[in-house]
């Protein structure tokens, strides 16, 4: 019985570390940047386009 419940016990930090990787890797890191030089970027723009 006790070899039992030691590898239930093994199971449940395996799967609890393995949960606890998923979501660390899952941390937002900063804002979103549009890719290249800001003087190329043409959005946010106004709907419609001006005449």
């Amino acid at each position: 019985m006790t070899l039992i419940r030691a590898r239930n016990g093994l199971g449940a930090l395996l799967l609890l570390a393995a949960l606890a990787t998923g979501l660390a890797a899952c941390g937002k890191k900063g804002a979103p940047e549009a890719p290249g030089p800001t003087t190329k970027m043409t959005f946010p723009r106004t709907y419609p386009a001006p005449d």
